[in-house]
């Protein structure tokens, strides 16, 4: 209901009750960084190793863990992906800022992300998770690293940009056929065991509208649902999911479009990274990194965001998009890829 005042005081009165309560903690730093509270909220989200059933994962290790109290230079210090896929290509951007503080960065993700970020800047190593873990001097789970770096809402690093092999972003371009239209990529849902699924994902067929304009349309949407499956088959776009096997060779797919429209999933984080205009359709309370009451990212200045009014319906929300990439599309011209 946006009472955020009222929501804060209730929050008090529970720790006050009950200090050690971990979901309430928890809870409370998603509202603190929503609001841009970042320099509370980072250090309550510290939380999440308290509360049970969350989708997290941190192996235990010899190492200590490192939040940015002792000093790393010339140490080796291991960066483990405790949460999801977008999470991941988000905080990715702390890796050249601790490679710039003089550590030896070695950074353990998610198999089908590996390729994709081995090629951040400052890497000594990128593992997949399914790999033994090395020894090092710190540890440090990935979530973890905005809090490290003390981060505030007037200081966020910018996002590192990653790049597919320019190989198989000819391929692509090629498989798409003449580049006579504005290309735009298609996320519509993200995981049904998503806790927030019901508020972020839309059905395919919602969009309708948008599919009438004059543009070439990609679908990006891994693993449809069944109803969207069939929608997806009368809507004229091209799917080419299957051929998606990993992230760079999405990326690389990405990287041949003029601009992607999704919900809230990894690839609202994936596409800014690459420099593709990214648009992100969100419902009336988002996911904290997108704030409120804003249509810009302090995260990515490749992203603009359309948000649910007070009806928390998408209806306005595919509205405005198909408004804005109706002009978007009229005011494009024909270009090639270098």
């Amino acid at each position: 209901m946006h009472r955020f005042d009222e929501s804060l005081a209730t929050y008090d009165r529970v720790r006050a009750i009950e200090p050690d309560r971990a979901a309430a903690e928890f809870a409370l730093a998603h509202l603190n960084l929503a609001l841009g509270n970042f320099e509370t909220g980072w250090r309550q989200r510290e939380a999440r190793w308290r509360v049970g059933g969350l989708p997290i994962h941190f192996p235990a290790g010899p190492e200590p863990v490192w939040l940015g109290e002792q000093g790393i230079e010339g140490k080796t210090i291991l960066i483990y992906s405790d949460e999801g896929l977008g999470d991941a290509i988000h905080f990715a951007r702390y890796v050249p800022l601790l490679a710039a503080c003089g550590a030896r960065v070695i950074l353990v993700v998610q198999d089908t992300l590996r390729s994709l970020l081995s090629t951040l800047p400052g890497l000594a190593d990128c593992l997949p998770r399914s790999a033994a873990l090395p020894a090092a001097d710190f540890r440090c789970p990935l979530m973890s690293l905005p809090l490290a770096f003390a981060t505030s809402l007037d200081a966020i690093p910018p996002p590192v940009l990653l790049s597919a092999p320019a190989a198989r972003i000819s391929a692509w371009d090629a498989q798409l056929g003449p580049h006579d239209r504005l290309r735009v990529g298609l996320t519509w849902s993200g995981s049904l065991t998503h806790p927030n699924d019901f508020s972020r994902s839309i059905p395919l067929a919602s969009l309708t509208g948008v599919f009438e304009l004059d543009a070439a349309f990609i679908s990006l949407q891994k693993d449809p649902r069944p109803a969207d499956g069939e929608a997806l088959g009368r809507s004229g776009i091209l799917d080419l999911t299957a051929q998606l096997t990993d992230f760079t060779e999405t990326a690389a797919l990405v990287s041949c479009l003029d601009l992607l429209i999704t919900v809230d999933t990894s690839m609202a984080h994936l596409a800014p990274t690459l420099g593709c205009p990214t648009w992100i359709m969100l419902p009336r309370t988002p996911d904290y990194r997108w704030l409120l009451n804003r249509d810009d990212s302090p995260w990515y200045p490749a992203v603009r965001l359309f948000r649910q009014d007070e009806s928390r319906e998408y209806a306005g929300v595919i509205e405005r998009v198909r408004a804005e990439l109706s002009e978007t599309s009229r005011q494009w011209r024909p270009h090639f890829l270098p």
